[in-house]
């Protein structure tokens, strides 16, 4: 008599215990490139303010920029800071932009590892013209 081998199940089995590792990979994935994307974004906005006050432009237009060209941010969640403020700026000083962001992570596997908000920053000095 010859042995009948099925194999059908077996595989089966063995997707459905890889799965959810699968799973936690591409959702890790997906949120580090969100989580850079806002890095990103940060930094590109902490430089553009800091050329805006390099060239002598106000606070609250430094500002108004910077939120103006950062539509995917919520902006509830960020925090901009000019130093030195707009009177005490001269030619020749450095002015400091830093932005920070308290990004907030949705998956659940994803937040037990790295908090539930991780704050990302950014800081770009230029000298005043």
């Amino acid at each position: 008599m010859k042995h009948i081998k099925n194999n059908k199940g077996q595989s089966l089995v063995e997707f459905t215990m890889i799965l959810p590792l699968v799973l936690l990979i591409l959702m890790g994935i997906l949120t580090f490139g969100i989580m850079l994307n806002t890095y990103l974004t940060l930094s590109h906005i902490s430089k553009e303010g800091a050329r805006m006050g390099a060239l002598g432009e106000s606070d609250a237009d430094i500002i108004a920029k910077m939120i103006d060209i950062s539509p995917a941010l919520d902006h509830t969640r960020l925090d901009i800071e000019i130093n030195p403020v707009q009177g005490s700026r001269s030619s020749g000083d450095t002015v400091t932009v830093s932005s920070e962001y308290q990004f907030q992570v949705i998956v659940p596997i994803i937040s037990n590892i790295v908090g539930d908000v991780v704050s990302l920053e950014a800081q770009t000095s230029m000298r005043v013209e």
